[in-house]
């Protein structure tokens, strides 16, 4: 509705998306809403003919694109815009900052929503994106089924394999997920989707149709595979996490997900939102053979959450700030104090009053904008701290 009224107010519109099977989703069901209204939407992605990929370039430069949804190639140079007015950057955990600040800047100032299915801690939110306004979404969408989840180890793996046999005879499908597209000297096979799909396919379900699906795969067949997977040409879809977003199949059931240890518990918990979108019972399987303890504490978070925001939280506070956000902290503030997991409410009270001193006095920016400055007397005891 936001990208509407934009066009509607005569400029234009970018939704930029991770993978091109997400964008092309995205293309086909804006276009059927918006097409009939008389808005031109236009995809723009990798895998497209160079011809049509600067027809399109051609539009968007001119203004007769209204609405241009695209990956990475939005970005590009070679991608310019005459009036964009509204970013809207979908599944933002996948991009950098560089990345979602380098379509920002093709517009003069442009409005910004960034998305993500995957929560991010409340408190995270507050310290990292502490200038954004935050709206949260939590219920389900309609039609939602439940999702039981199961922890198990690799000694139970044929036990899994049954039940994704049945699942299938009984007109369903399923997800298998790895870890890495090749496998690695020291780690066993079923962590790697290649080997793994030769031996799905040959040895253990043989009467059954399984396809694969990975990053390296072009363009081309990445959308083939997944058509025929969606239309039902396919039983079982052994691939890596490129499926955890973008992929909508209502009809798979059940999906098991090989090394569970090796992943967070917002990527678990997004893979998790895969099954479970249509009318039948889904299961989804974890195989961790980790006995360490942190690892038996996610998997019997996983089993037992099923509140992303709760999950994201628990995340925090299992694998700490740090290796959350990685070795260089991405941006995350060293306080000289405090807790970004506990800490919550006096956090979020502090940044409250910041925002009503600065609506107060207008004089608490510097010359360069580059922060607040403000006073805090009563809670140093009348000691003036500036910064």
């Amino acid at each position: 509705f936001a990208l509407l009224l934009t066009c509607k107010n005569g400029h234009q519109g970018a939704i930029m998306v991770p993978t091109e099977i997400l964008a092309r989703q995205h293309y086909i069901n804006i276009s059927k809403i918006l097409m009939p209204l008389g808005v031109n939407v236009r995809l723009l992605v990798g895998g497209m003919d160079p011809s049509d990929r600067a027809k399109v370039q051609k539009e968007i430069l001119e203004g007769d694109a209204d609405i241009v949804i695209g990956t990475h190639s939005l970005i590009q140079k070679s991608t310019e815009f005459k009036d964009l007015a509204l970013v809207v950057i979908d599944e933002q955990h996948k991009f950098g900052v560089d990345q979602r600040k380098e379509l920002i800047e093709k517009g003069a100032e442009p409005d910004t929503l960034v998305m993500t299915a995957t929560p991010i801690p409340r408190s995270l939110v507050l310290t990292v994106f502490g200038d954004m306004d935050i709206s949260t979404l939590k219920e389900k969408p309609s039609g939602r089924q439940k999702v039981t989840t199961f922890w198990t180890s690799a000694e139970n793996r044929k036990s899994v394999y049954d039940l994704i046999r049945g699942e299938v005879e009984t007109g369903r499908q399923a997800f298998i997920v790895y870890p890495r597209i090749k496998g690695r000297s020291g780690v066993g096979v079923t962590s790697s989707a290649e080997e793994m799909y030769a031996r799905l396919k040959n040895d253990i379900f043989p009467s059954l149709k399984v396809a694969m699906l990975h990053g390296r795969m072009t363009a081309a067949e990445k959308e083939s595979v997944m058509n025929d997977f969606v239309s039902g040409k396919y039983d079982i879809l052994a691939a890596t996490t490129m499926i955890e977003v973008g992929v909508d199949v209502p009809n798979v059931s059940v999906m098991l997900v090989e090394h569970a240890e090796m992943y967070g518990l917002s990527q678990l918990h997004q893979l998790r939102g895969r099954i479970g979108r249509g009318k039948h019972a889904s299961y989804c399987v974890l195989i961790s053979s980790d006995g360490s303890e942190k690892s038996e504490e996610r998997m019997e978070a996983m089993t037992t959450m099923d509140d992303g925001f709760l999950i994201a939280e628990k995340d925090l506070d299992i694998r700490g700030p740090g290796e959350l956000l990685g070795t260089r902290q991405s941006g995350l503030p060293e306080f000289k104090f405090g807790n970004i997991a506990k800490d919550f409410s006096i956090m979020e009270e502090a940044r409250k009053d910041a925002f009503e001193l600065v609506e107060e006095d207008e004089d608490l920016f510097d010359e360069r904008n580059r922060g607040v400055k403000y006073r805090i007397k009563e809670m140093f005891g009348g000691k003036v701290e500036q910064g």
